[in-house]
């Protein structure tokens, strides 16, 4: 009986001793979980349930000067999906419940996004060749609001979706070279969407959110990590109706003299501001990819440079007036062909007669000779530095991408022939608004103002940032600016295209011009480029309007680009209201 008890007893102690000995390797191993492994085994559990993802800032739009969008940001979505979580699913209907199998799903997602079923089975199958664990798998990108929200209403538990701002132009192609564009990826390409990409940018954030194991985003569990932060707009000097309709009056006027290509530009001569730039052919930046030449898809006025031709005129005539070697009536005898000492040969469009021209005369006949004879009395250096003080030679204020400075060689590598050429627009190129420029200083009694695009950058809380300097400097005196303007009436209403520009009520300067184009390779083609320049009201200039076609073949002369001018100077002074001229225009006599 007593061995018995002991046994019993012995028993009783073993098993209590296992049952310790089990607690104890229980408790090592539940402290050793939750305190000495705690940290990895809650990160490694998280991301098996935590899930990160975007949140897009919102680029900033791109503004008119009445603050019309040029280019703004619309909420688009894309569509994913879990490829390993695709299974059927248990749908409510008004009849009841019904099974939704993975083909039927994807047969419903595709009829809404464009798509076959099959090609959504084949991002699932896939996504899980490459990775059976796949959570990620993209379906559609940037789909409008209509298409996500019935896609949501389908309520297929493994489609989830993804904010994405996207890139919108309403007013298509007006002003759609200036502006620019972004490539699919939201990336600045071109215009004013690259150059003013640091004002326009966001900052995307990210998000977590937690899931269960069916894949579904867990109720409240989203947490923001970084805020997304919105770009600020850039806010441009440019009209926009008014834009549209210079652009319409160029294209019409290219098309019907089947010009290659062609720009107008639009300047405040007191601001310098530039309230249109019109291109021809333009680009609606909705649809680049319908502009072949990748040329047409930029802006040629700030782009392409060329030799302007008798436009150039009024500088070297401004800058011998502003010297004090000449005045308005200076007499000159201007022959058909002239042949300097140096060597140079300079001759005149069409053959004539010796004639008796003051400086004026020289503007209304456009004769290289009478310039020539005229620019010979300043020296070399003389000449280039009121070049360059007119901004030839470097690009514009504006700071436009891709923006050519035009070519001016220093007044040491002329040659001889180049000397004379670059008195009368040839041996040198300027883009079109650099000629534009030009007739801004004239007009602003020979203050030349920075050539203004943009007013700034304005971020959310109206503060606007990277203004532009307005400071101009004086490239002439008042009198000599003031001089020419007078010459460059007694062009427009003597010229032998006094006609085709005429605008009733106000008094005109403006001056044409025919340039042969360089073709590239140190000649040049058999097209030429056409052109006038011009400001209004010439009593009290407000606006500059300068044309330039490009190879018009119907019309090779200054008298394709004149109506562009007669329409578009118009419309500005109407619009504007720009007071009609209460004076005559003095009558300065052109020979003697």
């Amino acid at each position: 009986m007593a061995t018995n008890t002991r046994s019993s007893r012995r028993r009783i102690a073993g098993t209590i001793v296992l049952l310790f000995a089990i607690i104890a390797l229980f408790v090592v191993k539940l402290v050793d979980i939750q305190i000495v492994q705690a940290d990895t085994l809650n990160a490694e559990s998280l991301g098996n349930r935590s899930v990160e993802q975007p949140v897009y800032g919102s680029r900033g739009d791109i503004l008119d000067a009445n603050g019309v969008v040029l280019a703004g940001t619309v909420m688009r979505y894309n569509i994913t999906l879990s490829p390993r979580n695709a299974a059927e699913f248990t749908r409510t209907t008004e009849a009841g419940e019904v099974t939704v199998t993975v083909a039927q799903a994807a047969a419903e997602v595709g009829a809404l996004t464009g798509k076959t079923g099959d090609s959504i089975l084949q991002i699932i199958s896939g996504a899980l060749a490459k990775d059976k664990s796949s959570d990620y798998a993209f379906v559609a990108k940037a789909v409008a609001v209509d298409v996500f929200r019935a896609v949501d209403k389908l309520e297929i538990p493994w489609i989830y979706f993804e904010k994405n701002p996207s890139r919108v132009y309403p007013d298509g192609a007006v002003a759609g070279n200036l502006v620019g564009f972004v490539s699919s990826g939201g990336e600045a390409q071109a215009g004013l969407e690259l150059g003013q990409d640091s004002c326009l940018a966001s900052t995307n954030g990210t998000e977590t959110y937690e899931k269960g194991a069916d894949g579904v985003r867990l109720p409240q569990s989203t947490v923001t990590t970084s805020q997304a932060r919105n770009g600020g707009d850039v806010v441009t000097t440019i009209d926009s109706d008014l834009q549209w309709y210079v652009q319409q009056v160029l294209a019409k006027q290219a098309q019907a003299t089947g010009a290659a290509w062609g720009t107008v530009v639009v300047q405040e001569v007191k601001t310098g501001k530039l309230v249109a730039v019109a291109d021809y052919p333009s680009v609606d930046p909705n649809n680049v990819n319908g502009t072949e030449n990748p040329k047409d898809r930029g802006s040629r006025a700030f782009a392409e440079s060329f030799e302007p031709g008798s436009t150039f005129k009024a500088l070297t005539a401004a800058s011998v007036l502003d010297a004090g070697l000449a005045t308005p009536g200076s007499k000159i005898v201007a022959p058909y062909r002239y042949l300097p000492p140096n060597g140079a040969n300079v001759n005149d469009s069409s053959g004539h007669a010796d004639l008796n021209l003051t400086l004026t005369g020289v503007l209304i006949e456009s004769s290289n000779t009478g310039m020539s004879k005229f620019g010979e009395l300043l020296s070399d250096q003389q000449r280039y530095d009121y070049m360059t003080r007119f901004g030839l030679g470097k690009a514009t204020e504006a700071q436009f991408p891709a923006e050519d400075s035009g070519i001016l060689h220093a007044f040491e590598n002329w040659d001889n022939q180049t000397k004379y050429a670059t008195m009368f627009g040839q041996g040198l190129t300027t883009t079109a608004l650099q000629v534009s420029s030009i007739y801004q200083a004239i007009g602003n009694n020979g203050v030349r103002l920075p050539v203004q695009l943009v007013e700034g950058c304005r971020h959310a809380d109206g503060t606007m940032t990277e203004v532009p300097a307005t400071a101009g400097s004086q490239v002439v005196s008042a009198s000599a600016a003031r001089d020419t303007a007078d010459m460059l009436e007694m062009v427009y209403q003597k010229g032998w295209l006094a006609a085709k520009w005429n605008i009733p009520g106000y008094r005109v300067a403006a001056k044409t011009g025919t340039a042969q184009m360089p073709d590239g390779h140190g000649g040049y083609t058999h097209g030429y480029l056409v052109s006038v320049s011009g400001f209004a009201p010439a009593d009290d200039p407000e606006y500059v309007v300068s044309v330039s076609l490009a190879d018009p073949v119907k019309l090779n002369s200054s008298a394709a680009s004149a109506p562009v001018f007669q329409e578009v100077m118009s419309q500005v002074l109407k619009k504007y209201r720009a007071v009609p001229s209460g004076a005559a225009a003095p009558a300065l006599p052109g020979t003697w």
